[in-house]
């Protein structure tokens, strides 16, 4: 993970299982890095994965 990872503001969108909550995430997806965020702190800080990390994470998660 890298941590403050600056991701052009561009890319951020709503997460799609964030619904209709306002206890929302943003994803960013750029070529090498996938960025999350608090939608109601976009300036308190921003996770970011490469590409394969993320994957990585993603197949973990769907495992029962």
């Amino acid at each position: 993970m890298h941590e403050n990872t600056r991701i052009p503001e561009t890319a951020w969108h709503k997460a799609s299982y964030s619904g209709n909550s306002t206890d929302c995430v943003e994803i960013a997806n750029t070529p090498h890095l996938v960025g999350l965020r608090d939608t109601k702190n976009r300036h308190g800080g921003t996770h970011a994965y490469t590409t394969t990390a993320w994957s990585a994470l993603q197949n973990h998660l769907r495992q029962p």
